[in-house]
């Protein structure tokens, strides 16, 4: 498992001036509740969005686990990048770690991001294959199962993957799984 100090070793800290991005790719999006002096679009290639992580704290529990999204090996996903200042950085990287790695779930890494205004270099947090609520891919049945029945301290999985396929809508972030396992759950 990463830790918060082995992340940090790999990213750039306050004392280094060109700051840092993190790839936003669910409700890092449009909620991510730090500062941040730039945002751009941004694809990642190698990786897709999907709902490959089993929930049992924000959106499940152990006895009836949800989905929670991460990036997964293959094809890309459509995001965002949020830049944050050099005096930033180890302060946003603290609050990250207390939100998106409550469980170590992720895997955090830095990756190349594709942006119009130019590729660059973000941390991004990618599904651990090895921790024990990787779900991997799921047929639609079973991940139907799960949003429908999910939910934990964050509420139900289903308002988690309804605000996200609406976030993404507004965004105008066509993402077709996301979109088809909708508007199964919903029938």
């Amino acid at each position: 498992m990463t830790t918060l100090n082995e992340t940090m070793d790999l990213l750039p800290s306050d004392r280094d001036d060109s700051g840092l991005w993190v790839f936003a790719y669910g409700s890092l999006m449009w909620r991510p509740d730090f500062d941040h002096d730039d945002i751009r679009d941004g694809q990642l290639q190698g990786y897709h969005r999907g709902l490959c992580l089993y929930s049992h704290q924000y959106r499940g529990t152990p006895e009836k686990p949800g989905l929670v999204f991460g990036l997964d090996h293959g094809g890309s996903c459509q995001g965002r990048v949020l830049h944050i200042s050099p005096g930033n950085v180890n302060p946003v990287i603290k609050y990250l770690y207390e939100r998106e790695m409550i469980n170590r779930v992720y895997l955090p890494r830095i990756e190349r991001i594709q942006t119009p205004e130019g590729d660059v270099e973000a941390l991004a947090f990618i599904a651990d294959h090895n921790h024990i609520q990787y779900a991997g891919k799921l047929d639609d049945a079973e991940a139907v199962k799960l949003i429908q029945q999910g939910v934990g301290h964050g509420g139900a999985c289903m308002d988690y993957l309804e605000s996200t396929v609406q976030h993404l809508r507004e965004l105008n972030i066509h993402d077709e799984q996301l979109e088809r396992l909708y508007g199964l759950a919903t029938k």
